[in-house]
Parts: C-alpha cells; sequence; structure tokens
C-alpha cells in the first residue's frame, strides 16, 4: 500500500554491526540479540521487550551494571533507526531508562600502583604494556583501544569517529607527549585473547587478582580530577552521554571545595551585620 514495511531489531543490530565499529559493545550485543528474537519490530514493540529483558536480568541477580550494558544495545539500534535509517519517526531509545547501579564498584589506582602494575608486564608483551598504560592515560576503552587506526592520530590527540564510540559521538582526548610514540604503529598488534591474558598475568602478579580493565578509565577519571580539572572536562573526555553519569565520580571533585570561599572576593558586610529595627 505505498508504506515501508517494518524492519526487525535483528536487521537493525546487523546494520548496526555492519556499518560501525561495535567493539565496545560486542560482549553484550550476542545475548540481546538472542533475548530479543526474530520477530520483535522496530518501534515500541523492542522499547516493550527490553524492560521485560530488563526486569528479567534483574530477577536473574545480575548486576545494574551488566543490566545498563544490555539496554544501551538497545537504545543505540533505536537511535540509530530514528536518526540515520528512517526506520521510525520518533526517538524510541529516550524511553529506554538506565537506572544508577546502587554501591556501584569503583576502584582507583593511583601513579605507584600503576607503575607497579607496568613492571609486572614482561618486555615480550611490549605492545600489550602500551595498550593498558593508554587505557590508564586516555581513560579509553579496550575496544577503543584496539579499534584505532593511523587515521584517529591528530597531532597529539586522539581523535574517535562516532561509529568507534560506545556513546555514537565524535570524542577528542589529548595523549601525553611522552605517550605519543606509541601511537606510531596502529593498529595495536594483538588481540583480545593475548591482551586479556597478558592483563590477568600483571595483575596476579601484583597481587591484585581483583582489577578489572575497566578500572584503568576509572583510574584515569581519578586522576583528572586530582589534576583540578572539571567535571563537564572529565565527561566530555571519559565521553559520557551527561553530567548524570559522570556523577559518579563527584566525590573526587570534593577536594578543595572549601577553598573556593577564600578565594572569592572580599566584601565589605557592615551594612549587612545590623540589628533588626525595634518597633
Amino acid at each position: 500500500m505505498g508504506r515501508e514495511r517494518r524492519r526487525t531489531f535483528l536487521e537493525g543490530v546487523k546494520r548496526w554491526v555492519d556499518e560501525y565499529d561495535v567493539a565496545s559493545q560486542a560482549k553484550a550485543i550476542r545475548p540481546v540479540a538472542a533475548y530479543m528474537g526474530e520477530d520483535v519490530l522496530i518501534g515500541q514493540e523492542t522499547v516493550d521487550k527490553a524492560r521485560e529483558m530488563a526486569s528479567h536480568l534483574r530477577k536473574a541477580g545480575r548486576a545494574q551494571s551488566t543490566i545498563n550494558n544490555h539496554l544501551q544495545v538497545v537504545k543505540r539500534v533505536l537511535n540509530l533507526a530514528y536518526i540515520e535509517w528512517g526506520w521510525i519517526n520518533q526517538p524510541l531509545g529516550d524511553k529506554i531508562r538506565k537506572k544508577t547501579p546502587k554501591n556501584e564498584r569503583h576502584i582507583y589506582l593511583n601513579a605507584a600502583e600503576l607503575t607497579l602494575l607496568m613492571e609486572a608486564i614482561p618486555d615480550a608483551r611490549a605492545v600489550d604494556k602500551k595498550v593498558i598504560a593508554l587505557a590508564a592515560l586516555t581513560g579509553l576503552r579496550q575496544g577503543e583501544l584496539l579499534a584505532l587506526e593511523p587515521s584517529n592520530i591528530h597531532g597529539g590527540r586522539i581523535l574517535l569517529r562516532p561509529d568507534q564510540t560506545k556513546s555514537g559521538k565524535a570524542r577528542v582526548v589529548p595523549v601525553p607527549e611522552d605517550a605519543r610514540p606509541w601511537l606510531h604503529d596502529l593498529p595495536f598488534d594483538t588481540t583480545y585473547a593475548r591482551l586479556r591474558k597478558t592483563w590477568e598475568d600483571a595483575r596476579t602478579a601484583m597481587g591484585r587478582p581483583d582489577l578489572r580493565f575497566h578500572d584503568l578509565r576509572h583510574s584515569y577519571a581519578s586522576m583528572l580530577a586530582q589534576a583540578g580539572e572539571s567535571m563537564t572536562t572529565v565527561r566530555d573526555l571519559l565521553g559520557h552521554s551527561s553530567l548524570i553519569v559522570t556523577s559518579r565520580y563527584s566525590h573526587m571533585f570534593e577536594q578543595g571545595i572549601d577553598e573556593i570561599g577564600a578565594r572569592l572576593p572580599r566584601l565589605n558586610a557592615t551594612g549587612c551585620d545590623q540589628t533588626a529595627t525595634k518597633h
């Protein structure tokens, strides 16, 4: 009847995978696609199924961060279907809400601990050592680092294209001068499996088997806050969708907050310190 046929969610996933670098979300895509099934159509039906999936995962005892990663896959497909592909005529991705994880686990490594971590990586794994160091110095996700190409390097900065980021937005991240030579031979000559083995061996060697690769990203945020950067700067460098996401680090920006009053100009307060007029 002249109407464009409705697309399925799996068609959206396939197009997303074909057109974008999905390395940063690859781990969540497969289980989400399996749960959504072949018959769910792009539209309100997708939103309802995503909410059902979140409820199912919650009852199964999955962490809120895991649930959010699954929901992000659905949001991404819906956003692309609306903004780029014209498959739907309203922003249904906005209807999917991700809850802030309660008591979210955050571990921040200081400079001394990062040095120990680097020392625990043998010279034979030099490429992996560079990737791990860059994760701490740039806050890039593992998938973003392994997807880097020569075209991503502009001067002393890394420019991530929209198809390379979890949020689907371009991001510019500065690289410390002494780390820039590490970017001369891209892409990095390693694999996810090899990097994971190097990471697990290093954390065990330094006596911290609890560490996760993502903790390097948290450590980067911590170092930025300690260096006096604003929350908006941290948001932009980490590629967060909003300050609400960055607010998980809000406690780190409180250092020195009491000193703000001392930096404000002094005003003559004599006119403000008057006793009330007696009637």
